[in-house]
């Protein structure tokens, strides 16, 4: 991997995507600390201070994602968070829409007319969260009611309350903006894809301090031991976000004039994790509409099913928490993977051109055979995902649950630094090879 970027910084060409890149990430780093008008920058560093990480519940999710941003309501608080969740719901309304599925089919042009919607669902996205988010920070419960003497948004400094909170509203949303668009600069003109490269950013930039903060509280030993148990994870997850079921297809030769085609092997590659980061995300928000309703209701006096709910569902180290979140990454990677691969559609396009699978008949029964092998390998990658989205919960109970809420080195933020790098390299070493190629004449 050292060789490959080393390699890339010889190439002008690569070394320019790769500076550039660099800058995006900058401006992109500098936005994530730059505080809103109207926010009371102080007082959310004294609020983190005492509280020692930040919110609970799936917020702290949402802050790594945007590296810390989110709590402290700066310019780019909402990070890529809306265009991820506009992209999933365009995603899904694919398979139900028949409009969309027919944009889906028409190429680039299509493409490009489901970007466009994906960007106008994510502004509005982006007004209904930074609304949300605002008035979570006006009311305290952005940080459970903890922080009341220390307001994140002051009141009585001589402008009108709706003007301030219409200002951070409309800050918050065109931060949004700007963060989609620096990551369709770094997807056209700079190295990887824009939205994975500022996602990875965001969950590194937390990695020193909270690291450090382990240090700091358990001791050279503990930090060590997760440093070693974090390489183990990333080890794992590296080795199986590479493994794929390659199943054989032979196309049979074909005369087309006086020409002739076919007559050639593939496969097609069906990864072990084929759902990604998408089912954790699901499940994450599913999880949050409890907590989300909790605060509907009075948190000084709760009663007997308001506070079951919040320490056997809300809190992240309940058993009865760990166990629903893991049944749900399991049922949605095998709802994901169900739309988001069509075996009939691959089997009919298979026919199509001519390809079959060695001892197969082309048809419906290459569909059932390509059905069967996408239900026996999602199984493993369900309980993949699933072990690996849980094991952060885990160490809430080991390290001190109210110090490390928002613990970056496991589950979702290991899945997606893992992923983004293998990515990235990739798409590297593609350039390169492409760039260095050695034919028969040199």
């Amino acid at each position: 991997m050292l060789s490959a970027f080393l390699s890339a910084f010889r190439t002008p060409d690569l070394r320019r995507k790769l500076l550039f890149t660099v800058g995006i990430i900058a401006v992109y780093r500098l936005g994530a600390t730059m505080p809103s008008p109207g926010v009371a920058y102080g007082n959310v560093q004294k609020c983190l201070d005492t509280l020692q990480g930040g919110s609970t519940g799936v917020l702290n999710l949402l802050d790594l994602f945007s590296g810390g941003a989110l709590l402290q309501l700066s310019v780019f608080a909402l990070g890529i968070m809306p265009y991820i969740t506009a992209s999933i719901i365009l995603q899904l309304l694919t398979v139900v829409i028949p409009r969309l599925e027919q944009l889906r089919k028409e190429g680039q042009a299509g493409q490009a007319k489901i970007t466009q919607y994906t960007r106008y669902l994510t502004l509005g996205l982006g007004i209904l969260q930074s609304s949300a988010f605002v008035a979570l920070a006006r009311s305290g419960q952005l940080f459970n009611n903890q922080c009341d003497q220390f307001p994140i948004i002051p009141k009585g400094t001589g402008i009108p309350d709706w003007l301030t909170l219409s200002i951070l509203v409309m800050t918050m949303t065109a931060g949004t903006g700007v963060v989609m668009w620096l990551g369709e600069l770094i997807t056209d003109r700079g190295v990887g894809n824009g939205m994975s490269v500022l996602i990875f950013t965001s969950i590194a930039a937390r990695l020193p301090s909270e690291g450090w903060r382990i240090k700091t509280t358990k001791g050279w030993g503990m930090f060590f031991l997760v440093i070693a148990l974090v390489l183990l994870v990333i080890t794992a997850v590296t080795f199986i976000e590479q493994a794929q079921r390659r199943i054989p297809v032979q196309y049979a030769k074909r005369m087309i004039g006086r020409r002739m085609y076919g007559g050639t092997s593939t496969y097609i590659p069906l990864k072990v994790n084929q759902a990604g980061v998408i089912p954790v995300i699901f499940a994450s928000s599913l999880l949050y509409l409890p907590q989300l309703a909790l605060q509907f209701f009075d948190q000084t006096n709760p009663g007997k099913t308001q506070a079951w709910i919040q320490n056997h569902i809300v809190k992240a180290s309940a058993p009865e928490h760990i166990a629903i979140y893991f049944l749900l990454i399991i049922f949605f990677t095998y709802f994901y993977v169900s739309i988001t691969f069509n075996p009939t559609e691959v089997a009919d396009n298979m026919k199509k051109y001519g390809g079959f699978v060695p001892g197969i008949r082309p048809g419906k029964p290459t569909a059932e055979y390509l059905d069967f092998i996408l239900s026996r390998i999602t199984l493993p990658g369900a309980l993949y995902l699933g072990i690996i989205a849980i094991l952060p919960n885990f160490f809430f109970i080991w390290l001190d649950n109210q110090q490390f809420q928002n613990f970056p080195f496991g589950g979702t933020a290991v899945l997606i630094m893992v992923g983004v790098g293998l990515e990235t390299v990739k798409q590297i070493e593609s350039q390169l090879m492409q760039r260095n190629y050695e034919g028969f004449l040199r």
